[in-house]
């Protein structure tokens, strides 16, 4: 008995409903689509057939954005550790005590209250890596007096003051002894959080006049002209 051809093969497998690319791959042959839509042309489908083209271009493009999500993320790792490893030299940089009395008081500039007619500083931020890396450089630059500090808690009316507060004090290093009590926004009162992950913002007042306006001196000093 003679046995079919491709084209016959390909033709039977049409009748059942096949796509062109299931045809191919069950021949096992590198066909172009042309050729099969030539062959196939005169071919009546099934019905259902619709339906499952969409169903199967549907999966195929979930498929297709799965992978281009993860080429994307492939690149965005590889940007920024390209970026990483271009500045990596400046962690030891930051160790010089001039260098990190710059990084200081440039944070200070952003993110700090300017007014000199206060006597401390008062720095505040909800990133707990900007308050800790503030703190660091304070305690790096400067002989601290730790009973100096005091911190307050700014939330949202929702949230669970007494845990906020055991975050802040651990990401501070600041006794409880030292925390005013929390100050909760009336404007949230009735309304739900979004971020679960937002843990208020945490405020540092350093009783210090002298160190103020030293940081702002040195702000002043250090601006491009």
């Amino acid at each position: 008995m003679k046995r079919p051809s491709v084209k016959q093969k390909a033709l039977n497998l049409r009748k059942q409903g096949k796509t062109y690319q299931e045809i191919a791959r069950s021949l096992k042959v590198s066909l172009p689509k042309s050729t099969l839509s030539y062959w196939c042309r005169s071919i009546p489908l099934p019905n259902g057939y619709d339906r499952k083209v969409r169903e199967y271009n549907l999966s195929n493009l979930g498929k297709a954005r799965k992978v281009a999500l993860q080429i994307q993320k492939k690149k965005r790792k590889d940007y920024l550790e390209l970026l990483r490893g271009r500045n990596t030299h400046l962690a030891r940089l930051i160790k010089d005590p001039n260098i990190a009395k710059i990084a200081l008081a440039v944070l200070y500039l952003g993110e700090g209250r300017k007014n000199i007619k206060r006597s401390s500083l008062m720095f505040g931020n909800s990133d707990p890596n900007i308050v800790k890396f503030f703190l660091d450089l304070l305690r790096v630059c400067y002989n601290i007096d730790e009973r100096k500090f005091r911190c307050t808690v700014q939330c949202r009316a929702d949230q669970k003051i007494e845990e906020l507060e055991k975050f802040w004090q651990n990401v501070t290093k600041v006794p409880p002894s030292q925390f005013y009590k929390a100050r909760v926004d009336p404007r949230t009162v009735g309304k739900i959080s979004k971020k679960p992950e937002y843990k208020g913002v945490c405020r540092i007042d350093y009783f210090s006049a002298e160190l103020l306006i030293e940081l702002l001196q040195i702000g002043e000093i250090i601006r491009i002209k």
